[in-house]
This record gives C-alpha cells, sequence and structure tokens, in this order.
C-alpha cells in the first residue's frame, strides 16, 4: 500500500443556504470531478445539500474550501463537515 492510499478519506459536507435548484449541485459535481473525486451531490428535504466525496485528503479539503469560498452558484449560509474512512461504491460523481 502506497502513501497515498493511507491519504484517501471521506468528506461529507452538509450545505445550508440557498443551494438547492440554483445549479449547486451540477457546479459541485464539475468541481468535483476536476479533482479527481467520487461521490454524489444530493438534495436534502430540509433544503440542503449533502455532498460526500471521497479520494485524497487534500483534494477533499480543496473541494471543502471551493464549497466555502463564495464563488457557489446560489448562496451558502453554512458547511458542516464530517471525515471518516472511505466506503467506496461511488463510479465517478453524480448529482443523486
Amino acid at each position: 500500500m502506497s502513501s497515498n492510499d493511507d491519504s484517501t478519506v471521506r468528506l461529507t459536507a452538509w450545505v445550508r443556504g440557498r443551494v438547492q435548484g440554483v445549479g449547486f449541485r451540477w457546479w459541485t459535481r464539475s468541481r468535483a470531478l476536476e479533482l479527481g473525486l467520487v461521490g454524489q451531490a444530493r438534495n436534502l428535504d430540509d433544503g440542503r445539500v449533502a455532498v460526500v466525496a471521497e479520494g485524497d485528503r487534500e483534494r477533499c479539503e480543496r473541494l471543502l474550501g471551493l464549497l466555502r469560498g463564495g464563488e457557489t452558484p446560489g448562496w451558502v449560509e453554512e458547511v458542516v463537515e464530517q471525515w471518516g474512512d472511505p466506503k467506496g461504491g461511488f463510479d465517478g460523481f453524480v448529482e443523486a
């Protein structure tokens, strides 16, 4: 196992604000694919978007920074993050 394998993580981010119906999931998918991450972005019933990304820790941190960076579609009020071990099961990055 290489040292890169040791840095593979799962980031779950719950994004609150005006993030549904504004292209936010598409934008997140595009950024994640540019970073080489796999996962999904999906709308939740309470108006938030849940983003799950797996890959290199540094790349996941870059995605988290983009989610908080003010350049997203809509308006992000808050991003709550959780880190864990990768679980796999993703093929690319999808809008769910």
